[in-house]
C-alpha cells in the first residue's frame, strides 16, 4: 500500500488531524530560485515514495492520524504581503477545523502566514518557534542584500517578523548571517545555537532551553549539510547531518506539544531528488512523532 492511498486530497468542508499545506512561493528569493516548485515534489515523494512504516516510530502514521493535503493555486503572482495573508486565511481556516498544518514551501516568508494564523488563536508569547536554519533570517528588510527591496516582508526576514508577533525563539543551525542579525538575537534573548560541527550539543540540550509548551517547528533545509539537502536556494557548507535531525525533532515532539510545522526552501534540481526525498521523509516522520506523542489533538 502506498501513500496516495492513505493521504488523500482536503475537502473544504472536512476536518483532518493534519493538513500537508502546500505555498509554492519564491519571489523573493535573493539566490538560487525555484522553490516554488518544491511543494510539489515533497509531495509528489511523500505519495508515491514514502513508505508508510515509519521505522523511528515503528508505526504507520498514516493509518493513526487522518492526513489530508492542499496546494495553493497561483501564490507565486502576489507580492509577499498579499500572499502571506492568503496562507494565513488558509491555515486559519483548517486549524478552525482542529486540524494541525505542515505546511511546505516555497520560501521561508510562507511560514509567516502560518504563524500570524496561530496568533490569531492564542497569545504568540505562549508558543516557541524552534528553526533549524543555515541563516538567522533577522533582517528588519531585505534591503541589505538585494537591490529591489521587498522590504520587510522576505525569506531573510521571517524570524524578525515572528519576534514582532510575539512569539519566543530558539534557531539551530545558523552559520552565514549579519552580525547586526546576531546583534538582534542577543538583543531579544533568542537562543542561538551555531553550528560547528563537531562541537554539536546533545539535543537535548537545545529543546531544555525552549521556556514554553508549546512550539512552532520551522525547517529551513539549508539548516541541514547540503550532503543531505543540496538542492536548496541558498546552501551552506556544515549543517546538521541526517541523524542528528531526526533525534533532535524526535526531542522535541517527546517534550513539547508541537502546534504546527513547515519544510521551507526546497529547490528541485534535475537529476537529483534526494533533497525532496529527505524533505518529504522528515515531514513524513515529524507525522509519526505527532502521532506516538499523544499530542496529535490538537492545534
Amino acid at each position: 500500500m502506498m501513500l496516495n492511498e492513505l493521504i488523500v486530497p482536503y475537502k473544504i468542508n472536512a476536518s483532518a488531524d493534519v493538513v500537508l499545506l502546500g505555498a509554492p512561493y519564491d519571489r523573493t528569493a535573493s539566490y538560487r530560485r525555484g522553490c516554488a516548485k518544491g511543494p510539489e515534489a515533497i509531495l509528489l515523494s511523500l505519495l508515491h515514495q514514502i513508505e508508510p512504516y515509519d521505522r523511528w516510530t515503528d508505526s504507520v502514521p498514516a493509518k493513526s492520524l487522518t492526513i489530508s493535503y492542499l496546494m495553493m493555486p497561483g501564490l507565486n503572482r502576489a507580492m509577499p504581503h498579499t500572499m502571506i495573508s492568503r496562507v494565513e486565511r488558509q491555515c486559519a481556516a483548517m486549524i478552525g477545523k482542529n486540524s494541525i498544518v505542515f505546511l511546505l514551501g516555497g520560501e521561508h516568508t510562507v511560514s509567516l502566514g502560518a504563524l500570524q494564523a496561530l496568533a490569531s488563536r492564542r497569545p504568540a508569547r505562549e508558543i516557541t518557534v524552534f528553526q533549524i536554519d543555515a541563516h538567522l533570517d533577522l533582517h528588519d528588510t531585505d534591503a541589505d542584500y538585494r537591490t529591489d527591496s521587498y522590504g520587510k516582508y522576505a525569506h531573510g526576514t521571517v524570524m524578525r517578523r515572528a519576534c514582532d508577533l510575539g512569539y519566543r525563539c530558539v534557531s539551530v543551525g545558523a552559520r552565514a548571517y549579519a552580525r547586526e542579525e546576531m546583534d538582534y538575537a542577543r538583543e531579544k534573548g533568542i537562543s542561538v545555537f551555531e553550528w560547528k560541527g563537531d562541537k554539536a550539543p546533545a539535543p537535548s540540550a537545545i529543546v531544555d532551553t525552549i521556556t514554553t509548551d508549546l512550539v512552532y517547528v520551522t525547517l529551513d533545509v539549508d539548516g541541514m549539510d547540503p550532503a543531505f539537502m543540496p538542492a536548496t536556494g541558498t546552501p551552506v557548507q556544515g549543517g546538521l547531518d541526517w541523524y542528528y535531525t531526526i533525534e533532535l525533532l524526535s526531542e522535541i515532539f517527546k517534550k513539547k506539544k508541537v502546534v504546527g510545522a513547515d519544510i521551507v526552501e526546497v529547490a528541485p534540481r534535475p537529476g537529483d531528488v534526494a533533497t525532496e526525498y529527505g524533505a518529504a521523509q522528515l515531514c513524513y516522520t515529524m507525522i509519526g512523532f505527532l502521532s506516538v506523542s499523544g499530542t496529535a489533538l490538537k492545534a
